[in-house]
């Protein structure tokens, strides 16, 4: 993949424009135009945007570009999931998938190559880790899929209507890129997705969290996954640094004031290891006073998984335990598994730094 010193205006938000079209001595309304051409009509020849003067559409191909990741592959999964797999560059690739429902169309985008955060069973990070994207990347996966997918169904409602950042990567450590991927996305110029409709899914990068409560406008989602440090631990790393009493604290922080807000806890059921009865009823009494909802999540297993799945009576049992004590649970229903590309599975196309070897994309 070609490399070039030009500008990529993917990479800037409104306020970015506006500076940009400033510092070239043009008027900063130019931004919005240029922002309706991309990322409502889908245009990223300079070319054709008509409302724009010769001149200043040379001058833009002079100095700054509309580079987008390159698209390898799309499967199709037997119950309607799309899969990219995306090239960023000439040794990595992520993946992003769409999961279409009766009542929505929901988008899980990646934000990092490979993920550092190394829970114990999850696919990405079986692949290491490499290096954060570039907003370009990620939004560039966002206007992939949308024309991909045609944008918008014949009766004029959106194919697209939710985004999550729940593919590969830990996006509280790309803040900055993550943060002006949301507002693109979240923008009445970029993309105009309701703030309710974009979550951000993180494993508890605590001190983040109490940057983005206050400059963001994102649901939340936690990936949970233990009721107790010590099994948190071996599941989800992380937990050394920033054990549960903190993460809790950061994510009460991160809805006071908002009643709007709720803390949605991710769950994945792992057979034998955290889905008994007891960890059913430390769950219900840790999360008592939080707002919440929690998502029961089925193990999806890839290649070199040590754990298994629970039994569908294990799992309904989880939930009942959850529900009697007040909380609001529920069962995600697996999707596009066939493709790999159920919660868990991606894997993409990583070459890990440090240690000295590619490791092949999962399907």
């Amino acid at each position: 993949m070609l490399t070039s010193n030009k500008l990529n205006i993917f990479n800037m938000d409104l306020r970015d424009l506006e500076n940009f079209f400033i510092s070239m001595g043009e008027r900063s309304f130019r931004a919005a135009q240029i922002m309706k051409w991309i990322y409502h009509k889908h245009v990223i020849d300079f070319d054709t945007m008509s409302n724009i003067s010769k001149l200043l559409r040379e001058k833009l191909a002079k100095c700054s570009e509309l580079r987008l990741p390159e698209v390898v592959s799309e499967l199709v999964s037997k119950d309607g999931c799309h899969k990219w797999l995306i090239r960023i560059d000439n040794s990595n690739c992520i993946e992003t998938v769409f999961i279409p429902e009766i009542d929505r169309g929901t988008l899980c985008i990646s934000s990092q190559i490979g993920c550092p955060v190394d829970c114990s069973f999850c696919a990405t990070a079986h692949q290491g880790f490499n290096r954060n994207l570039t907003t370009a990347e990620i939004i560039g996966q966002v206007w992939l899929a949308t024309n991909s997918l045609g944008g918008y169904t014949h009766g004029g409602n959106r194919i697209i209507t939710n985004i999550v950042l729940m593919g590969m990567g830990e996006p509280l450590l790309n803040f900055c890129n993550v943060v002006k991927s949301i507002a693109l996305i979240q923008d009445d110029l970029g993309f105009g997705i309701s703030k309710r409709r974009v979550t951000l899914s993180t494993a508890g990068v605590v001190p983040a969290l109490y940057r983005l409560r206050d400059i963001s406008e994102v649901s939340l989602a936690v990936s949970l996954h233990a009721p107790y440090d010590k099994l948190r631990d071996e599941l989800v790393p992380l937990n050394r640094k920033y054990p549960i009493s903190e993460l809790l604290k950061a994510c009460n922080y991160y809805i006071a004031g908002k009643p709007y807000r709720r803390i949605t806890w991710e769950y994945v059921l792992l057979d034998g290891i955290n889905d008994s009865v007891q960890h059913a009823t430390a769950l219900a009494a840790l999360l008592k006073y939080i707002p919440s909802k929690i998502n029961l999540i089925p193990f999806n297993p890839f290649p070199e998984a040590r754990y298994r799945r629970s039994s569908p009576e294990t799992m309904t049992r989880f939930r009942d335990v959850l529900m009697k004590h007040g909380l609001t649970a529920i069962t995600r229903r697996t999707r596009g598994d066939d493709i790999a590309a159920a919660c868990g599975q991606l894997a993409g196309e990583v070459q890990a730094r440090g240690r000295g070897r590619r490791t092949s994309q999962v399907f």
